[in-house]
C-alpha cells in the first residue's frame, strides 16, 4: 500500500521504536518508587520533558502528559471552565475544529456555558475582528486549532493570541498537525494552552502533552483524571517511560530542519496534485492555496468530478487516503469543515484528504497517480 493518509497517523519512527524498546524490557521501573529502578524510570521522563520543552520553547514544568491530543483538550477546556475559581461561563471556538474540541465544547453548553461558534470563510479563516468582538468580559477560554486536519488551514495564531491577551482571556490551541510540517514556538507565540499527539509526528499512539502555561502567565485548571496526584496533581497515573522517552525521541526529529522537511512534503504534495490535474478533469481545490504560507505542509483536500470519495477510496485499496477526519469516520455527515466553508452536501461528500508524509518517495506519488487516475476513470464510467 501507498501510504498518502499521514493527518490521520503517522508510521512509527524505527529510531522512535529503537529509544522506547529498553524502558519496556529491561528498564521497567515505576517512575514513582524510590528505589534504583524507579529513579532510573523517572530520571528518563525528566530528560524526556527537558527534550520535548526544549522543541516547543516552553518550560518543562508546563508539560502535562496525556493519552493524546483528546485528553490534553479535554484538560485544557474542561480544567480551565470548571475550576473553582473560574466564574466566567463564555466559551468562544470555531466551526472548523476536530471533535475532540467541538465535542467538548457542546457538553459544556449542556451544563450552562454560553457557546460562541465563529464561522469562517471559504479558506478556512475566522474574521478577527469577529473574534475581538465576541470576546467580552464573561468569556473563560477561546479554542482555535492552530493547523486544519482536514483543509491544512494555517491560523495567525500570534495574532488571534494578543487580541485573547488584550481583552483578558486565555488561548487555547489544538496543534496536533504541526509538528514536523511548521516551525512551532509556543512560547513566542504566546498560546497558554496547547495540545499534541506523539502518533501524528512518528511516534506512539496512546501518548500527548498538554502546555499548559507558556511561562508569559498563569493558567489554572482543574483535574479531569484523579487518584494519586502525580504530574502537579494535574493528571493522575503511572506515567509511561517508553512511550515518553518515545515522544521526546520524536518530537525531536519532527522540529530538526522542520522548514527542509516540509520543503520537501510540499513538493511531493504538488506533484501529486498536478499529476492529478493531468489525468482527471474537473478537480476543486479546498483550503489555502497551495504555495501560501497559510496551508499546512503536505496538505491536499479536493473534490474530484462524477464521483464520491468514498467509492474512489474503494476503488483504489493500493492507496490509502481519507475523506475526512478519521476521527469522525463513524459518522455518515460529509465533514462539518468541508461544510463550514461553504460546499454543497455533495461537493463534501466529492472530496477526498491526501497527506504526504516523510516516509514517501517521488515514486510512491508517480504510481500513485496512475492508479488514482485509472480507478477514477472506471468508476465514472460504471456509473
Amino acid at each position: 500500500m501507498i501510504y498518502l493518509d499521514h493527518h490521520s497517523t503517522t508510521p512509527c519512527d524505527p529510531l522512535v521504536v529503537q529509544a522506547m524498546l529498553p524502558w519496556l524490557t529491561e528498564s521497567f521501573g515505576n517512575p514513582h518508587s524510590s528505589h534504583a529502578a524507579g529513579r532510573e524510570a523517572a530520571e528518563a521522563i525528566n530528560r524526556s520533558l527537558d527534550t520535548i520543552a526544549t522543541c516547543l520553547g516552553v518550560p518543562a514544568s508546563s508539560l502535562v502528559i496525556t493519552s493524546g491530543a483528546t485528553e490534553a483538550n479535554n484538560l485544557a477546556i474542561r480544567g480551565t471552565c470548571l475550576h473553582p475559581r473560574q466564574k466566567r461561563r463564555h466559551i468562544i471556538t470555531a466551526a472548523t475544529e476536530h471533535p475532540a474540541v467541538l465535542d467538548v465544547v457542546s457538553d459544556l453548553g449542556k451544563q450552562g456555558f454560553r457557546i460562541s461558534v465563529l464561522p469562517v470563510d471559504s479558506l478556512g479563516h475566522i474574521d478577527l475582528n469577529q473574534l475581538a468582538d465576541s470576546i467580552d468580559d464573561d468569556t473563560a477560554i477561546v479554542s482555535i486549532m492552530w493547523a486544519n486536519n482536514e483543509i491544512g488551514t494555517v491560523a495567525p495564531i500570534k495574532a488571534i493570541a494578543k487580541i485573547c491577551h488584550d481583552q483578558g482571556t486565555i488561548l487555547h490551541s489544538d496543534a496536533t498537525q504541526t509538528l514536523g510540517r511548521m516551525p512551532i514556538n509556543v512560547q513566542d507565540s504566546d498560546v497558554d494552552l496547547v495540545s499534541f499527539s506523539a502518533h501524528k509526528c512518528y511516534g506512539p499512539k496512546g501518548t500527548g502533552i498538554l502546555v499548559a502555561g507558556n511561562g508569559n502567565r498563569r493558567v489554572r485548571l482543574r483535574p479531569q483524571i484523579v487518584g494519586g496526584g502525580q504530574q502537579n496533581q494535574l493528571r493522575s497515573g503511572t506515567m509511561a517511560p517508553a512511550s515518553i522517552v518515545a515522544m521526546a525521541t520524536a518530537v525531536s526529529g519532527a522540529t530538526t530542519d522542520v522548514s527542509d522537511q516540509a520543503g520537501r512534503l510540499n513538493q511531493l504534495r504538488d506533484s501529486l496534485w498536478f499529476g492529478l490535474l493531468d489525468q482527471i478533469d474537473g478537480l476543486t481545490l479546498h483550503g489555502p492555496a497551495l504555495d501560501s504560507a497559510d496551508r499546512l505542509a503536505g496538505n491536499l483536500n479536493f473534490s474530484v468530478p462524477l464521483i464520491e470519495g468514498e467509492a474512489w477510496m474503494a476503488a483504489t485499496p493500493e492507496v490509502a487516503f481519507s475523506t475526512g477526519s478519521a476521527c469522525s469516520d463513524v459518522s455518515d455527515k460529509p465533514s462539518h469543515v468541508l461544510s463550514a466553508i461553504g460546499l454543497s452536501e455533495s461537493a463534501a461528500r466529492q472530496s477526498v484528504r491526501f497527506g504526504i508524509g516523510r516516509t514517501n518517495t517521488p515514486d510512491e506519488i508517480q504510481r500513485a497517480i496512475e492508479l488514482l487516475a485509472k480507478s477514477h476513470a472506471r468508476v465514472s464510467a460504471a456509473r
